[in-house]
């Protein structure tokens, strides 16, 4: 069973989210000819200060 895992700063709505998980599961399943009901989709939300670009947290 695949698991495509999305890491993110906050903000999408619950909406956003099944809408971006319907969207990844339908494009990995068309690429890979996989079933989609096999696909795993996590959506995890990092907050800001957490993640760092260029030696700098994005805070």
């Amino acid at each position: 069973m695949p698991l495509i895992q999305i890491s993110q700063t906050p903000g999408l709505s619950d909406d956003d989210k099944r809408r971006t998980i319907e969207a990844v599961t339908a494009a990995y399943a068309e690429a890979t000819g996989k079933n989609p009901a096999s696909v795993w989709v996590t959506i995890t939300e990092i907050p800001r200060a957490s993640w760092g670009v260029g030696g700098a947290p994005l805070t």
